[in-house]
């Protein structure tokens, strides 16, 4: 599964999710994977540097 596939998979989550807490959980997750792929994008346009400093 891509990350793009699974940001998807969460969205539908969160538009069923059955309760409050449930709903906050997957948000929580989705964050974390839209800013993934940021990361991802920004290596890949070279706006960031995946290697380390030294």
């Amino acid at each position: 599964m891509t990350i793009e596939e699974h940001i998807e998979e969460l969205r539908a989550e969160v538009r069923n999710a059955a309760t409050i807490q449930e709903r906050r959980q997957i948000e929580a997750e989705l964050e974390l994977a839209i800013a993934e792929l940021e990361v991802v994008r920004a290596e890949l346009d070279g706006r960031i540097r995946a290697e380390p400093p030294f």
